[in-house]
């Protein structure tokens, strides 16, 4: 009898077996190989806005889609006010903009989430032939309200200064003003271009030419960088606060981003890119900033 209990028991502890490892493999349809394999994104989207951001989202999006060879993401210029009403209308789903969504007139800053990508420092360019590499803060003032005229009142060459705007729209131009030039309005220049290359372009080619743009553009000997009060254009000195021209690269969304649009910027957000992509291309890592600044320019300690 007891021999038979046991057959008994043994029996009912086998199918609770089977069972139990049946129920375990159900539980695990599904679910990707390996049980941590990213899923493959699909879709399409359109990016617009920042010029001086351009190159790292475009960038970003290239690499983005090698990853993911269904998603299709479409990276335009413009420059930040562009992007800033394009995302709130719903033209785009992306707005990349230099300046905080607060400061342009007219956006719908609380219908938009932010998302801060990088931060870009931004100095004067000139011709390499004018003959300077550091210029005063009140100096820089005086050539872009036009006040100096020539380069030898500065101790450059006997040249003409001819001045490479940006249109209003620009937010490397609000970046400028509001930080290089004390709020000041530049001068008619002899030209006024939206988009970052051109203005380098311009730069080089013009006799006495002096513009501006973000650091992620002095890649070559082509155009001269200026210091500014002795201050060198290097990241180190935006981290610690001490060059006074930067500004935040951010990426609005009109309310929460979903599907691609939100899988693109959590990327863009990864440590894969604020480590490797982003000093690369020529901006700072947000996370590397020992100052913080907020939509009206308060600088303060992180």
């Amino acid at each position: 009898m007891k021999k038979m209990k046991s057959i008994y028991l043994l029996a009912i502890m086998s199918l609770l077996l089977v069972f139990a490892a049946a129920c375990g493999n159900k539980s695990d349809e599904g679910k990707p190989a390996g049980g941590g394999s990213k899923e493959k994104v699909s879709g399409s989207i359109v990016v617009s806005g920042s010029s001086a951001m351009q190159p790292l989202v475009a960038a970003a999006a290239e690499q983005f889609m090698e990853e993911n060879p269904e998603a299709d993401i479409q990276v335009q210029a413009g420059g930040s006010g562009t992007g800033l009403s394009q995302v709130s209308e719903g033209a785009v789903q992306i707005g990349n903009s230099d300046v905080f969504a607060e400061e342009k007139e007219g956006i719908p800053a609380d219908q938009l989430k932010d998302h801060k990508i990088a931060v870009v420092g931004m100095t004067a360019a000139v011709n390499p032939e004018v003959g300077i590499k550091d210029i005063s803060k009140e100096d820089l003032i005086k050539v872009f309200t036009g006040k100096v005229k020539n380069w030898k009142e500065l101790g450059g060459k006997d040249q003409k200064i001819a001045l490479i705007n940006r249109p209003d729209s620009s937010g490397t131009r609000a970046t400028f003003v509001k930080y290089g030039l004390d709020g000041q309005t530049p001068a008619d220049g002899a030209a006024t271009e939206d988009s970052s290359n051109t203005v380098k372009k311009l730069i080089k080619e013009t006799p006495g030419a002096i513009g501006y743009l973000a650091f992620s553009y002095f890649n070559d000997d082509s155009v001269t960088p200026l210091s500014i009060d002795g201050v060198e254009p290097k990241d180190e000195n935006v981290q610690n606060g001490k060059f006074p021209i930067w500004a935040y690269e951010h990426s609005y969304t009109k309310g929460e981003p979903k599907d691609l649009t939100k899988a693109f910027l959590e990327y863009m957000q990864s440590k894969e890119i604020q480590d490797k992509l982003v000093p690369d291309q020529g901006y700072i890592g947000e996370s590397k900033m020992k100052v913080e600044r907020n939509a009206e320019g308060k600088i303060s300690e992180k």
